[in-house]
């Protein structure tokens, strides 16, 4: 519980922002590029961070750095409540991403390690379900926080949860012994917060224009220290990220399908509430009570896919889970102006049942295909890399999307025909992340039971 808490909060929050930008560009007088940095600023504070979690963990206990991180995350979003500029909520964003960048990866590692090894599935599959509650809770929760009340609640909310984390977790977590022995790898330290940083910065700068100075930089500068950083992190006797264990085919099977699915997914975890509120013009707080099938869905199957995981592997609901989400994906491009809202609550329901089916499974068959004394060094390389994978499939389907919308919309010159232009093309954009979890799917059946493996070997 008191993981699922720290968790929960953490990926609220970065949800439950995202709704708000409206109403911060009207309450700071400001543009949205300044403000859209309040966004971009914690994410590069959470990908910048990640690397640490597992060396911290080591060396100071992973008890302590959970709840230290908790704690820190909270003081941000005190902070960022009392902003009376938006210089101030970026500064104080970044506070707060650096907080939470470590909650989820500590977390993992020790529901991990202690969870039973023929409970584990299940056990992990508890754990998922606020992982993904809190997507879509975000937005509902926001977007009725800023039409009732002020924007202020939306980091005020996180105070009583982060209070009653760190007393639920400073009472109940066990402590996992660190290791004191453990070394810091000092160029790690520099070259992977800075290639996490700049290539999430470079790929975010990339949905505006991939050819800007902004953009190529960030993706140059943090491409050639993701270069320097591999190269160093298979030399050093204790990396800050344990790349060794992509020697096991297990595992890396295992991370391409999760990376795979998380394109599919997160990139149009940003079509829904855009569809909704430009094209159908529901207002936030709507838009976020129709994605509730979406968490309806995944709290259904995550505990289940648990259970089967236990007893089958990872490999039988995966196949089903990213059925699922094809079939979802598919649906939504087939959407028209006409078209029913209970054919999208429809696809949200099919999308969520999906990635319970699909991330639970996935991310166990990861770690369990990861020698024990490397989890708390590979949780923060999987979170990382997903973190990269999402910014990725965001950016790259808001490109796709612009450039549909552009070729769409070019022989419309009435209201009624834009929009029907612009519902193409997000029919368009939504067939790509289709096609992209029919790869995933494809990938799914390759999946085996992971064998044990020594990094050395």
């Amino acid at each position: 519980m008191a993981v699922i808490i720290g968790t929960f909060m953490v990926i609220l929050d970065s949800t439950a922002v995202n709704v708000a930008v409206p109403t911060l560009v009207r309450y700071f007088d400001a543009s949205l590029q300044v403000i859209q940095w309040s966004v971009t600023a914690y994410t590069l504070a959470l990908s910048a961070v990640i690397p640490l979690a597992g060396w911290l963990s080591d060396k100071f206990q992973p008890k302590r750095v959970f709840l230290m991180s908790i704690g820190l995350f909270t003081l941000g979003s005190i902070l960022c409540s009392l902003a009376r500029t938006p210089e101030q909520l970026i500064l104080f964003r970044i506070i707060q991403g650096l907080g939470g960048g470590m909650v989820s990866p500590i977390g993992t590692a020790m529901v991990y390690r202690l969870a039973p090894p023929d409970k584990r599935g299940s056990v992990i599959g508890m754990f998922g379900i606020p992982m993904l509650l809190a997507p879509a809770l975000g937005p509902v929760l926001s977007g009725w926080l800023v039409e009732y009340a002020n924007w202020q609640w939306i980091f005020l909310i996180n105070l009583p949860i982060g209070i009653i984390g760190i007393l639920v977790g400073a009472k109940h977590l066990p402590s996992f012994p660190g290791n004191k022995g453990s070394s810091l790898d000092i160029l790690g330290v520099i070259l992977g917060p800075l290639a996490f940083a700049m290539i999430t910065f470079g790929v975010s700068e990339g949905s505006v224009s991939w050819t800007s100075t902004r953009t190529l930089t960030g993706l140059i500068v943090g491409g050639t220290a993701l270069v320097l950083f591999v190269a160093n992190c298979l030399r050093h006797p204790q990396p800050l990220m344990e790349l060794r264990v992509f020697k096991s085919a297990d595992f890396t099977r295992g991370i391409i399908n999760l990376w795979i699915m998380q394109t599919a997914l997160f990139g149009t975890v940003l079509l829904f509430p855009l569809l909704l509120q430009q094209i159908k013009f529901y207002s936030p707080f709507q838009t976020g009570l129709i994605m509730l099938p979406q968490a309806i869905g995944a709290m259904i199957f995550m505990p289940m896919a648990g259970r089967l995981f236990d007893k089958v592997g990872a490999r039988p609901p995966l196949i089903v889970g990213m059925t699922l989400i094809s079939a979802a994906l598919f649906t939504m491009s087939f959407q028209k102006m006409d078209s029913p809202l209970v054919m999208i609550l429809l696809s949200l329901f099919l999308l969520g049942s999906g990635m319970g089916l699909s991330m639970m499974s996935l991310n166990t068959h990861v770690l369990n295909a990861t020698p024990p004394a490397l989890v708390s060094r590979v949780t923060p390389l999987t979170s990382a890399s997903q973190q990269v994978v999402s910014s990725f499939a965001i950016a790259g389907f808001t490109g796709v999307l612009s450039s549909r919308l552009t070729a769409n919309q070019g022989h419309s010159s009435d209201a009624i025909g834009l929009l029907q232009g612009s519902m193409a093309a997000y029919g368009d954009t939504f067939l790509l992340a289709a096609c992209i979890a029919l790869a995933g799917l494809g990938l799914s059946f390759f999946l085996r039971k992971p064998k044990r493996f020594s990094p050395e070997s």
